[in-house]
């Protein structure tokens, strides 16, 4: 019975062996195989007489079954590695359901989308066309097919295509359209793009290059010699037109068949040159060295092969570098290399992020989850021979620099120099971890430029995949297209966990703000209820002080009283008898001659102070407290006796 390590190695094996990314079906198939992995293997992958069959472009791979000793798990290579997701799909056990398939299908300015089921046949997409196209299907001839021409009663499984494909249709049969002028059609012509099948006689290599109409022949040949090596005068051609005589005549006037024009080139033999002649012909190339490339470029026949001068290649002498040697600042080296890549390839082109490879990371990673992309690092090399190809046939595809600039974020980095491919080994080791810096450091110079696919995790930055140069645009975009599928799946569950994680936040904010609220308005309480006491106390503060004051003038002015004459005495004696609001009697007697004044002190004595309340007779009815207070008893006839009575002032 395997142990818990021996089947994490073993379940390790199986998913970088078949590509199934799913751990759970990974385990029932070992399961099913008692953690047998060659088994396992064997059931997934189907083998007939150590010929293994390819799920991938139909062909067949010949070797020995698969022995797990001469596969370890800890080679550090891009197809074992842990630090890597390779792209592929799931091979299924069962019987698969039929996939749907789309066609593009391209006939001169038309374009036709036809989606079928894989079970059908290539003569199918030949009546849709017929009735779309109006071109009887005997005279049509559908081309396009990776394997080359297929019969109509080819069923569409059998030939392994991806998901999107793109034909076109050749009516050699019927003439061509007329238009209402020359001018016209090759304007029209201009703005159309020709797909050139160039083979490479000496290797037989097959290079499939886009190319606008308005590109003329010269630059087909230099984009020739970058891929191949052969300068250009060197280079012999067969099967351009017979109208095109000129290489600085555009494509669209060339006569070339659209939408595709074969052609084959090979290298042109030329003469031994005797010493004498090619040390001439040396002090000759330093006398051209400073000119333009083209005519550097053909300085091989002066006695340099292969575009190579004093041990550099050519390209390097044409070309400024795309990023200063030893870059201190990453932000500055970033724009030189954008500014280079315009300047070389066009201003269609991805949109490379300024700044830090760590800045990058922030723009990419570290934001909502809504908002997050994956990360695509270039890395660029001059010295490789696929470096122009893949910036001006892929990187500059409208579809490719559409679909980065919405998914991706695109850093750069140039590793031609030593010293910069140092620093970057840095980062990555830094970022990344040994593996992938390894992996980096072993690619040979021909198999740059590279596409790195970086998807960020919670805890570390994954490298989904790692693109090589030698593709084309539909399996660059294929790749792409995967590795945002993954990114999709998991950036949809980190949502989820931020939306669940967001709302959690939010109860707590709520519950945090309502009892924030509540603390206020058991503190607006409290203050309102101490102000209120507040407010109490000092009514009754200076309540008291009133009463006080009142009480001290009322005690003085009962002591500057004069005394109370008696009933019997020798003055004229005035009996007055006074009733307060609450019904109550005051009774004095007064000397008639004692002036008013000393009337309204008794009154205020007894706590009715005059100017508070007025004192008033009953016959006749008279306001007393409006009258001289200076004047007798006697005079304002209070005498010899009087009832009056108290009345508060309004």
């Amino acid at each position: 019975m395997a142990s818990n390590m021996d089947r994490e190695m073993i379940l390790a094996d199986f998913q970088a062996c078949t590509g199934i990314e799913n751990i759970d079906e990974a385990i029932t198939l070992l399961e099913q195989n008692n953690w047998d992995l060659v088994a396992a293997i064997n059931g997934v992958i189907p083998q007939e007489n150590g010929i293994l069959q390819s799920e991938y472009g139909g062909e067949t791979i010949p070797g020995p079954a698969f022995n797990p000793a001469s596969h370890p798990a800890s080679a550090p290579t891009s197809s074992s590695s842990s630090a890597f997701r390779p792209v592929m799909p799931s091979r299924q056990i069962v019987e698969r359901q039929p996939r749907m398939l789309d066609f593009r299908v391209e006939y001169r300015d038309r374009n036709v989308d036809v989606v079928l089921e894989d079970t059908c046949t290539v003569g199918e997409i030949k009546q849709i066309l017929e009735n779309e196209l109006q071109i009887p299907v005997s005279k049509m001839l559908l081309k396009g097919w990776k394997t080359g021409d297929v019969e109509d009663s080819t069923v569409l499984k059998s030939l392994h295509l991806p998901k999107n494909n793109s034909l076109y249709v050749l009516t050699p049969d019927l003439p061509p359209p007329s238009s209402s002028s020359h001018a016209g059609a090759l304007q029209e012509s201009l703005n159309q793009n020709f797909m050139l099948i160039i083979t490479h006689r000496e290797v037989q290599r097959e290079y499939n290059l886009n190319f606008s109409g308005s590109s003329t022949i010269q630059e087909v040949k230099r984009n020739v010699y970058d891929l191949t090596s052969i300068p250009v005068r060197h280079q012999l051609w067969e099967g351009w037109p017979t109208s095109a005589t000129d290489d600085s005549m555009c494509l669209a006037e060339s006569g070339l068949s659209y939408p595709c024009h074969r052609l084959t080139v090979g290298r042109r033999s030329s003469p031994a040159q005797t010493r004498e002649q090619s040390e001439e012909q040396i002090t000759d190339v330093h006398m051209v060295s400073d000119s333009d490339g083209d005519d550097f470029e053909d300085a091989t026949e002066f006695g340099v092969d292969d575009g190579e001068v004093f041990g550099m290649a050519s390209s390097a002498l044409r070309k400024s570098p795309m990023m200063p040697e030893n870059a201190e600042n990453e932000g500055d080296a970033l724009l030189q290399f954008t500014a280079e890549f315009s300047s070389r390839y066009g201003d269609c082109h991805p949109v490379f992020f300024i700044g830090s490879l760590e800045a990058a990371f922030q723009e990419a990673f570290y934001v909502k989850a809504r908002d997050r992309k994956l990360l695509a690092i270039y890395l660029h090399h001059d010295e490789s021979v696929l470096t122009n190809v893949l910036c001006s046939q892929m990187l500059c595809a409208e579809s490719i620099v559409s679909y980065l600039s919405q998914n991706f974020i695109t850093w750069a980095w140039d590793l031609t120099k030593d010293s910069n491919r140092a620093r970057f080994l840095t980062m990555c080791n830094r970022h990344f971890g040994s593996v992938v810096a390894q992996t980096i450091r072993t690619q040979k110079t021909d198999q740059f430029p590279l596409f790195l696919i970086i998807m960020g995790k919670r805890s570390s930055n994954e490298v989904l995949n790692v693109i090589q140069g030698n593709t084309t645009v539909d399996e660059l975009m294929m790749r792409l297209m995967a590795a945002m599928e993954i990114f999709t799946a998991q950036q949809q569950e980190d949502i989820k966990d931020e939306d669940e994680r967001e709302a959690r936040e939010n109860v707590k904010r709520e519950q945090d703000e309502a009892y924030r609220l509540s603390l206020e308005a058991d503190r607006a309480k409290r203050e309102a209820h101490e102000r209120e006491m507040a407010e109490q106390f000092r009514l009754e503060q200076i309540r008291k002080e009133q009463e006080e004051e009142r009480e001290a003038i009322r005690l003085s002015l009962e002591q500057a009283l004069p005394p109370e004459p008696k009933e019997e005495n020798a003055e004229p004696v005035s009996k007055l008898r006074i009733r307060t609001p609450s019904g109550e009697f005051l009774e004095r007697r007064f000397l008639a001659s004692n002036k008013l004044q000393i009337v309204f002190d008794f009154v205020a004595s007894k706590g009715f102070p005059w100017d508070e309340y007025k004192l008033l007779s009953t016959f006749p009815r008279r306001d007393v407290t409006q009258l001289d207070p200076n004047k007798s008893l006697l005079e304002v006839k209070l005498f010899p006796q009087e009832t009056l009575f108290l009345e508060a002032k309004e």
